[in-house]
């Protein structure tokens, strides 16, 4: 009996999955009124966010006091991110012509543009909203992307000025190690958090959310496992990193991340995790929050295969002059993905507006985005947390291959 309830936390975690499904199923009014449990987990893992990336930033990039390495790794970040996401929308457009999901759906190809609209994000607007103009409205926004860069040059001045800023330095360390056990004592509701967001899900949707647009959501899923079978796998054997210790350090983020749908939700713990796993504080500091923005593959991958999916269904034909065309639009409009729930259709709905697509079908495309986001969330996650792999790997860092006991949160 004992034995039973020292249960891993992922285990914990795909009990509590089943559970909510069958609450969703069974009792959907129950379900849809653990709405508050959902969110009370989800503002609970956004306090963890500004405070630990401060810990773990600042003192990282102050540890190293080379400010050189700091830029080779961000340049060596960013073509990574550049390759695999370039990667992730080829293997996205290739699976849905292949199999041509929204062939045969009858979607208006004259619809009017009555969804959520955007323009399309440009990369000069990325690097803009890059920087802040207020830190404190960053960290009440929770913007990753600026806290990062403010952390970052924080950091580096740090580093710049030497032994004088060795107590704000020491501070942030502390910061980082305090935020650490916070998450552990915040993972100890994760099961309750995980249940209650999959039953609410199912409660309100019905059991439909499982089971319909059932190609599309096939298709989707081939091309996340063909992206990791021929991208992520191969790239870290190239790197060299150790798979079974890799996995036991992605598993339970990665989970989190699938369940709530949220990237957000899983950073504070995969921060912890590749930081256990031998990734320096400073890379994994930079590397992971930083792909939140640059590096959301199961978006970008999501974003390729949606909008020819809508394209197929409004029986419109699209050369391959124009998928490539629509391919580098969302090369660039990729990067302004927020790492939370359905941060993809705003940007599904600025690319059908451009290409002249029905917005009808982001409507078709809600009944299963449930479903749907919760499989690129956790891609993306799984996606971050290869890429610290790997760039650690590059800057020749050893990583942990034996001490993977210590990456499970035990209760």
């Amino acid at each position: 009996m004992g034995r039973a309830l020292r249960l891993s936390l992922t285990t914990w975690i795909f009990i509590a999955l089943v559970l909510g499904v069958l609450l969703g199923i069974f009792a959907p009014g129950f379900a849809k009124s653990l709405a508050p449990v959902s969110n009370i987990f989800l503002r609970l893992i956004k306090s963890i966010v500004a405070p630990l990336l401060f810990g773990t930033l600042v003192y990282g990039i102050a540890s190293v006091g080379e400010l050189r390495t700091m830029g080779r790794i961000a340049v060596k970040s960013l073509v990574y991110f550049e390759v695999v996401t370039t990667l992730a929308l080829a293997i996205g457009l290739l699976t849905v012509n292949a199999m041509r999901p929204g062939a045969g759906m009858s979607v208006a190809a004259s619809a009017p543009t009555s969804a959520v609209t955007t323009k399309p994000v440009s990369f000069s607007q990325v690097l803009e909203h890059a920087v802040p103009q207020n830190i404190f409205e960053s960290l009440a926004q929770n913007d990753v992307l600026q806290v990062v860069v403010f952390f970052f040059l924080f950091g580096a001045a740090c580093a710049a000025i030497g032994n004088k800023a060795q107590p704000v330095v020491n501070f942030a360390g502390a910061v980082a190690e305090v935020m650490f056990r916070y998450t552990k004592y915040v993972m100890y509701v994760a099961p309750f958090g995980v249940a209650a967001a999959i039953a609410v899900t199912i409660g309100s949707k019905g059991i439909g959310v499982l089971f319909g647009l059932g190609k599309l959501v096939g298709a989707l899923y081939l091309a996340l496992a063909l992206f990791i079978g021929l991208v992520l796998v191969p790239t870290l054997m190239i790197a060299r990193v150790p798979l079974a210790s890799f996995w036991q350090a992605v598993r339970q983020p990665c989970l989190i991340a699938f369940s709530t749908a949220s990237s957000e939700a899983a950073l504070p713990l995969a921060l912890e995790n590749m930081e256990r796993f031998g990734v320096p504080k400073h890379i994994v500091g930079f590397v992971l929050p930083t792909g939140y923005s640059f590096n959301l593959t199961g978006s970008t991958l999501y974003l390729s295969l949606a909008s020819l999916f809508i394209a197929q269904a409004a029986g419109i034909h699209m050369p391959v002059a124009t998928q490539l065309a629509m391919m580098l639009s969302l090369m660039l409009s990729s990067k302004g993905v927020a790492g939370v729930p359905r941060g993809a259709l705003v940007l599904l709905a600025g690319t059908v507006a451009s290409f002249q697509l029905p917005a009808e079908g982001i409507t078709i495309l809600l009944g299963v985005d449930a479903l749907l986001d919760m499989g690129r969330t956790g891609l993306n996650v799984l996606g971050n947390c290869a890429a610290t792999a790997v760039v650690s790997r590059w800057e020749r860092v050893p990583l942990n291959a034996t001490a993977t006991q210590a990456m499970e949160v035990e209760a």
